[in-house]
């Protein structure tokens, strides 16, 4: 009943919206206009969760979904629905094909779900650029060296050009492609270790020695790094930055006094990066970091659900106390809503041909990784 409520508002919406501009028109007649809402009053929103319960993504769903429920009209439950299987993609795909465009389903993504849409990988069967962004959430994080080397920051990079570099990897297109890509960008001759089930399991190999540089994120940088780094047994060379609404990569607000990627390869080259190398990591950075995670209509939603989306989006960050409810879920970093949000993943997945040509041919001829190359 509550639903069928939901889908005659609509209807109701559609059929007296050209009567509701004419009166617009007419408002010199100083008639008050009359207001159409949204309204969801009881309806249930299921937003689609392509992972299982309990990792990150699914983390912050859960802890969005009752505040973006909260804000918006009529106050209606948001449940969360899992459908992992195919690294992200078969719930992306079942969000593609089967979401009703009526503001009933929105849609979790993380870069996870991001970097096979952007390598053409032949799961992918949904389209990011049908999709509608609510919502984005950055994470950051810093990449950092053992001590061993000698290095004291990331101008000493040069002197390592003979050194036998490690770094132990989920896979050459996991989340991991960012630092091995920022790897290639920056010259280091970096020899990947696979297999790893996950950062953790990558930063303990790290302790042990087996491998000699790794990145971590914010948090788990912070918890299990700075410990070593006070110790003297890593270094840290480089945070990833964060996007500013300019485009550009600024500092991270977390490591104010580290150089960002940006800054870290003018230090060991002398000038601003700009090849089709570093604009595939540019792509992968932002779906991977900057705008890691994100909340998305299905296509055809219409444009007053998208408004109530966007606008109860933006009540949720602007509650006095949320930024020390969500610091444990989302660090110190801003949220992105509505058309910030969509710039951020419009230059994500908007990569160039030649940048993508050739991240493809470099990931099938440096790590075999079966992609299908480019036409």
């Amino acid at each position: 009943m509550k639903n069928t409520h939901l889908s005659l508002l609509n209807l109701s919406a559609r059929a007296i919206r050209p009567l509701v501009a004419a009166i617009a028109c007419a408002s010199a007649l100083s008639v008050t206009t009359p207001t159409l809402a949204v309204e969801f009053d009881g309806a249930r929103i299921e937003m689609t969760m392509p992972f299982k319960e309990g990792g990150g993504t699914d983390t912050w769903g859960r802890f969005y979904a009752p505040l973006i429920g909260e804000q918006l009209p009529g106050q209606p439950i948001v449940v969360v629905k899992n459908i992992p299987g195919g690294g992200s993609t078969s719930g992306a795909n079942q969000f593609q094909m089967r979401a009703k465009s009526d503001g009933r389903d929105i849609f979790a993504s993380s870069g996870s779900t991001m970097f096979p849409y952007i390598l053409g990988d032949k799961r992918v069967r949904y389209e990011y650029k049908d999709w509608t962004a609510i919502l984005a959430s950055p994470t950051g994080g810093v990449v950092y060296i053992s001590s061993d080397l000698g290095v004291k920051n990331v101008a000493d990079l040069v002197k390592l050009k003979d050194a036998d570099l490690k770094y132990a990897s989920q896979g050459a297109t996991s989340l991991d492609l960012i630092t091995l890509l920022s790897f290639e960008v920056l010259g280091l001759d970096v020899k990947a270790v696979f297999g790893m089930k996950g950062r953790g399991e990558a930063r303990l190999a790290f302790e042990r020695g087996e491998v000699n540089i790794d990145d971590q994120t914010t948090s788990g940088f912070i918890k299990k790094v700075q410990p070593l780094v006070d110790e003297g047994k890593a270094v840290p060379l480089f945070s990833w930055g964060v996007l500013g609404k300019d485009g550009k990569i600024q500092r991270d607000p977390s490591f104010p006094d580290l150089p960002h990627f940006v800054e870290a390869y003018e230090m060991v080259h002398g000038k601003t990066p700009d090849s089709e190398r570093f604009r595939a990591w540019k792509s992968f950075f932002i779906a991977g970091y900057a705008a890691q995670k994100g909340l998305f209509l299905p296509k055809g939603t219409p444009d007053d659900v998208v408004q109530a989306y966007r606008e109860s989006a933006a009540k949720v960050i602007a509650v006095p106390g949320f930024k020390e409810k969500a610091q444990d879920v989302l660090g110190d970093y801003e949220q992105a809503v509505g058309d910030e949000a969509s710039m951020m993943f419009a230059e994500a997945v908007s990569m160039d041909d030649a940048a993508k040509t050739w991240v493809i041919d470099w990931l099938n001829s440096k790590y075999s990784a079966g992609l299908e190359a480019q036409e």
